[in-house]
């Protein structure tokens, strides 16, 4: 069974999960602020769920490589949709500044 580590919590859950779905479901969130409120719900167009992880995770899709590539997200930053995002195996993840979870240098 993975596991999340997100924050300092470690999560299990099934393999083919989506990481947005397991975080919130342990009462947590791959949202910033008010992003919390105001976000597509998983349906990759808002791009405020975006983290970074390192792990086992599945490969991007479509929606979720045309949401990273235009601003406020940069497609070099190596950052996922959490909303998109399988969890393969045991995974990190990092959330970021910014209302986006953007600001990968700070």
């Amino acid at each position: 069974m993975p596991t999340v580590t997100f924050d300092g919590t470690e999560i299990e859950c099934e393999a083919g999960e989506i990481l947005r779905d397991v975080l919130l479901d342990a009462g947590e969130t791959p949202h910033n602020g008010l992003s919390s409120r105001l976000n597509c719900h998983g349906m990759a167009t808002c791009g405020t769920c975006a983290v970074e992880i390192e792990g086992a995770a599945g490969e991007r899709n479509a929606a979720e490589e045309r949401r990273l590539s235009f601003p406020p997200h940069d497609p070099h930053d190596g950052l996922r949709l959490a909303c998109q995002t399988t969890v393969q195996g045991d995974v990190e993840v990092t959330k970021h500044e910014g209302f986006w979870g953007q600001n990968v240098d700070e």
